[in-house]
C-alpha cells in the first residue's frame, strides 16, 4: 500500500480508444438533438454521403434530424456522427461517416446535457454560438455555455448522470472508510469525464468502476488515508527542474486523496486539465471530496503512468484489470515487483465485482 510513483506522464489529453456499439442495439432512442435557439442537429441537405457536414438548424421532422442515440454513438440515415479525421483539436468540425467503431465516433451524453467526444473529451459545440441556420457544429473544450447544450433522446448506454454503483454498494465496498470520501463527491467528479464507468456495456461499465475503486481502495488502506502517511517524504515531490517551480512549497505536493496524488507537475497538469488551481494550493485535494475524486478519476482517464495506456482503455478495450495496475505502480508491483501487493489488488477488485453482480474478465495479473 502507498507506494510512491516515481513519476506520471503530464500529459492531460486523453486518448480513449472506444468500441461503439453496433446500430439497432437494445435500448436506443431515437429523435430530434435540440440545442441553441431551440434548433436542431441537422445533417445539411439531407446527405448521407461521407463527410456532410452536420449543423444547426430549424428543426422541421425529416430525417435529417432524426438522431439514435445508442448510448456510445450517435446516427442518422444509417451512418454516424464523427469528429473530421479522428482530430481532437479544439474547432474540429463534425460530420457524418460510415460507422466504423473509433474514437471520433463515441459520444456519451451527460447529465448536465453536454455531448461530449470521449476521445477528445471536449463537447459538441455551436462554432461562434451562432444560431443561424446552417452554423456548422464543431468539438470544443467543454464551458457549460448555451451553445454546447443539448437536448438528446436518451441512450442504453453512457453515464447520464448516474453511477454503476449505488450508494448502498459503495458503502458496503467501504465499510470502515473515512467520512472524508463522500459518495456524493464521487458522484460530482463523474461530470469531469462521462465516458468514465459510461462506456460499453452494463457488464464493462461496472467492471471499470470495480477496477478504478480496487486500485483506490489499494491506495488509501480502504478509503482511510486522505494524505501520505510518511511525512518523511513529503519534501521529496518537488521538481525544482519545472519552470514553475513549487509555488506552494517545498513539501507541499505529498499524496493526496484516492489515486495519492503526487509532485508538482502532477498537480500542474491535473489542476490544467481540471481548471483547477493545484500547483498553488494542492491542499483543495484533501479539503474537498469533489476534488479529490476528480484528480483520481483525471488519472485513470488520462495518464498511462509506467504503462502502455491509460487505466480507462485497458477496461473498456479488454486488456484486463491486470493492465491498469501497471498502469499505476509499473515495475515496481508488476513481473514480479511484488506479487503480494498485486494480490492485494486483485483481491479487491474480485471482491468488487461481485458486489456488482459482474464476472471480472481475464487478465487480472500483471
Amino acid at each position: 500500500m502507498f507506494r510512491r510513483r516515481i513519476a506520471m506522464v503530464a500529459s492531460a489529453a486523453a486518448a480513449l480508444a472506444v468500441i461503439a456499439l453496433p446500430s439497432g442495439t437494445a435500448n436506443a432512442a431515437v429523435g430530434q438533438i435540440t440545442g441553441l435557439a431551440g434548433k436542431c442537429v441537422d445533417v445539411a441537405g439531407a446527405n448521407s454521403a461521407n463527410g456532410t457536414a452536420v449543423q444547426l438548424y430549424d428543426c422541421n421532422g425529416t430525417n435529417a434530424q432524426q438522431w439514435n442515440n445508442t448510448g456510445s454513438v450517435l446516427q442518422a440515415l444509417g451512418k454516424c456522427l464523427d469528429v473530421a479525421g479522428g482530430g481532437t483539436a479544439n474547432g474540429t468540425v463534425v460530420q457524418l461517416w460510415d460507422c466504423n467503431g473509433s474514437g471520433a465516433q463515441s459520444w456519451v451524453v451527460s447529465g448536465a446535457n453536454d455531448i461530449v467526444n470521449t476521445q477528445a473529451n471536449k463537447c459538441l459545440d455551436v462554432t461562434g454560438n451562432n444560431s443561424a441556420n446552417g452554423t456548422r457544429l464543431q468539438i470544443w473544450e467543454c464551458t457549460g455555455g448555451p451553445n454546447q447544450k443539448w437536448n438528446a433522446p436518451a441512450g442504453g448506454g453512457g453515464n447520464p448522470g448516474g453511477f454503476v454503483v449505488t450508494e448502498a454498494q459503495f458503502n458496503q465496498m467501504f465499510p470502515g472508510r473515512n467520512g472524508f470520501y463522500t459518495y456524493s463527491g464521487l458522484v460530482a467528479a463523474l461530470s469531469s469525464y462521462p465516458a468514465f464507468a459510461g462506456t460499453g456495456s452494463d457488464v464493462t461499465r461496472k467492471q471499470e468502476a470495480a477496477a478504478f475503486l480496487a486500485n483506490v481502495s489499494h491506495e488509501t488502506g480502504g478509503l482511510v488515508h486522505v494524505v501520505e502517511q510518511n511525512q518523511a517524504n513529503y519534501p521529496h515531490y518537488c521538481d525544482w527542474g519545472q519552470p514553475y517551480g513549487c509555488p506552494a512549497g517545498q513539501a507541499a505536493y505529498y499524496g493526496r486523496g484516492p489515486i495519492q496524488l503526487s509532485w508538482n507537475f502532477n498537480y500542474k497538469a491535473a489542476g490544467d486539465a481540471l481548471g483547477l488551481p493545484l500547483l498553488n494550493n494542492p491542499w483543495l485535494v484533501q479539503n474537498d471530496a469533489a476534488v479529490a475524486w476528480r484528480t483520481g478519476i483525471w488519472y485513470w482517464m488520462t495518464q498511462n503512468g509506467p504503462g502502455t495506456m491509460t487505466p480507462h482503455n485497458a477496461m473498456v478495450n479488454g486488456r484486463g484489470f491486470g493492465e491498469t495496475i501497471r498502469s499505476i505502480n509499473g515495475s515496481l508491483e508488476c513481473n514480479g515487483g511484488n506479487p503480494s501487493q498485486v494480490q492485494s489488488r486483485v483481491n479487491n477488485y474480485n471482491r468488487f465485482v461481485g458486489i456488482l453482480g459482474v464476472p471480472p474478465g481475464g487478465n487480472l495479473y500483471c
